[in-house]
């Protein structure tokens, strides 16, 4: 009787914990926002020392990262290539900022307005 307790008690201490580790995937802003790396399309990548490299969808982008709080972060020394590519919205190289709300990242440029959205990728 004993031991079926403490595999009981494990198995629910396992699935605990595993919901808590999802929560908190969604809750930090490291991570692939945005299309997958290799799509063409417009992403970021944060990773959880500060930096930040990504693409518009067609120039590449390097920079880093601050958390402000849990819902705000400031994009820094964010610098970008300058290629012409015809029929792509480069606005993702004008990000200053962003909020975050579960897993959509609205991204925010110097002015403090809304210039696009990103979904962060489980």
């Amino acid at each position: 009787m004993k031991a079926k307790f403490i595999v009981l008690a494990l198995a629910t201490s396992v699935v605990l914990l595993s919901g808590c580790a999802a929560a908190d995937s969604a809750a930090t802003p490291a991570g692939v926002w945005g299309a997958a790396p290799d799509s063409g399309d417009a992403y970021l990548e944060l990773t959880d020392d500060g930096s930040l490299a990504g693409s518009d969808g067609c120039n590449r982008l390097v920079g880093g990262w601050i958390a402000e709080n849990e819902t705000t972060i400031t994009f820094t020394e964010l610098g970008s290539t300058r290629m012409a590519c015809e029929d792509v919205d480069t606005w993702l190289s004008e990000a200053a900022s962003a909020t975050l709300d579960g897993k959509i990242m609205t991204v925010l440029g110097a002015s403090g307005d809304s210039i696009g959205t990103l979904t962060k990728q489980d």
